[in-house]
């Protein structure tokens, strides 16, 4: 009950006419820059946070709570039409998504990631409301061996179930292995793969890499192909759910923040790791087997609903902790102590007026996304009728401008093409893009906590496997392996029968 009037007086606060300016400016500038290529929610924050030095804290951080909403939204926008994903958290989105968009059904595809987002962040708020403080206290209690289990379930399920064959899914996983080695070894500092660059000592941005391989990597496929045909502008369609697609989606909507709120919750949590599992739980639970590949509504449906709640999970940690667990909520930080505001689990009582200000924000954050942009799915999915030489000309110059914001540095420019010739070769040889982009994207941290859980465990291999929550992760990663041999085996037993 404290926690629900504390929430009511947020919304007197939220909703002034000046916050909800805030808001609505938050939510159509994130939208803006989700849309191009490698300008994600954390460089807009990072961009905007000189501009709010001369608002109030409550309207600068409800600003920056619609920055961060819309940019994922806009990130998926460009994903799902272009193949081009905006941030790493919409990769996922491309997958049934962009076939959807191919087959002249983007506006649908648009309209289910907009309701996916509406109603992961609302779950997901409404969880962060009443779990804060019990999530926060188990996020502690999660060691290294634990976060390697969760980080080797996520490549096992996205390399079983991607593609025409698992060793194929293993070739791009190492692939995407391989690229996150390169810079330096945090722990001893030596250099690995840089060949002796010393731009290279950093690491390559997993922006980079995800806008190389999937938007430079088609526009090369795209290009390959034309001198066979021109190529037809692809339709829009109708700007609207039907009921089937609501009775295909609404089960979506609702798993995915179940997803995704616990692993934006958790340090070293974000929204990458629960839209591939719920990609991958929207598969496995899918009716219509034969679509996925080529346009299933669920795979749009379900991991943007985890992508959603996962931003709401991630202020659990940062506002009860001060621990940020991803880019845009450490740019977040850096704009609490550029107020004097520390946050932690005091936070609550000294500065509940800003708190409880912003998480009721969220709400209204999400309302003015879903109404700014389901009107507007039609409009964005007129993109798909410009010409393709035209079309991905323009990719390829928004992937380069986007590379080089990265870093300004024009070696980022020969590395992005690097990589799309990379994307151009696994498509030309039937290898998925997505267990790359797992790949670099988790594969630093998973062998930061595997040397931190053997350092831990003094070298023995026990360590990985001391835990109830790690053994536990495992024996889901052995059903998973062990599930189609078991199927297998029950339906040839069904038969004989």
């Amino acid at each position: 009950m404290d926690a629900l009037t504390s929430l009511l007086d947020g919304f007197g606060t939220a909703l002034t006419p000046l916050n909800l300016l805030w808001a609505a400016i938050g939510v159509l500038l994130g939208t803006a820059i989700g849309v191009l290529p490698g300008i994600g929610p954390a460089m807009a924050v990072a961009l905007l946070l000189p501009v709010t030095y001369g608002l109030d804290p409550v309207g600068a951080f409800i600003m920056f709570a619609g920055i961060y909403y819309g940019a994922m939204f806009g990130g998926s926008t460009t994903s799902i039409l272009l193949n081009t994903p905006g941030e790493s958290a919409a990769v996922v989105a491309a997958l049934e998504g962009n076939p959807m968009a191919r087959s002249g059904r983007g506006a649908q595809a648009l309209a289910a990631a907009a309701i996916g987002h509406f109603a992961g962040g609302t779950i997901g708020t409404v969880l962060l409301v009443a779990l804060a403080p019990t999530v926060a206290g188990l996020a502690v209690d999660i060691g290294a061996p634990d976060y390697f289990a969760l980080m080797v379930l996520a490549f096992v399920a996205v390399t079983s179930v991607l593609g025409a064959s698992r060793v194929r899914g293993l070739a791009s996983l190492l692939i995407g292995l391989t690229l996150g080695l390169v810079g330096l070894d945090g722990l001893t500092g030596q250099q690995r793969l840089t060949f002796g660059s010393l731009q290279l000592a950093d690491g390559i941005d997993v922006v980079i890499v995800a806008v190389g391989l999937f938007a430079v990597g088609e526009a090369l496929w795209v290009a390959a192909h034309l001198r066979r045909g021109p190529g037809e502008p692809i339709p829009v369609g109708r700007p609207w759910l039907s009921r089937g697609d609501v009775r295909r989606t609404w089960k979506a909507w609702l798993r995915g923040p179940f997803i995704g709120f616990p692993f934006g919750a958790i340090p070293a949590g974000g929204a990458e790791i629960p839209t591939f599992l719920s990609y991958v739980a929207e598969k496995r639970l899918s009716k219509r087997p034969d679509e996925w590949g080529r346009g299933a509504i669920e795979g749009v449906a379900g991991p943007e609903s985890a992508a959603s709640a996962s931003a709401a999970g991630t202020l659990v940690s940062m506002l009860t902790l001060g621990l940020p667990t991803t880019a845009v909520t450490a740019v977040m930080l850096a704009a609490f102590q550029q107020y004097g505001i520390q946050p932690g689990p005091l936070l609550f009582e000294r500065e509940a007026d800003l708190v409880w200000g912003l998480i009721a924000s969220l709400f209204v954050g999400m309302v003015l996304l879903l109404a700014l942009n389901l009107p507007l799915a039609p409009v964005w999915a007129r993109l798909l009728r410009i010409p393709r030489p035209y079309l991905y000309a323009g990719i390829l110059f928004f992937a380069a401008v986007g590379a080089y914001a990265v870093g300004g540095e024009v070696i980022d420019l020969v590395i992005l093409l690097v990589i799309g010739l990379i994307g151009f070769g696994m498509r030309r040889y039937g290898l998925p893009v997505l267990p790359a982009v797992l790949g670099v994207v988790l594969g630093p941290g998973a062998e930061q906590q595997l040397r931190r859980a053997l350092q831990i465990s003094d070298g023995s291999v026990t360590g990985l496997v001391d835990t109830p929550f790690a053994v536990t992760v495992y024996g889901t990663i052995v059903v998973l392996l062990a599930w189609p041999a078991l199927r297998r085996a029950v339906t040839r037993g069904r038969s004989g029968a």
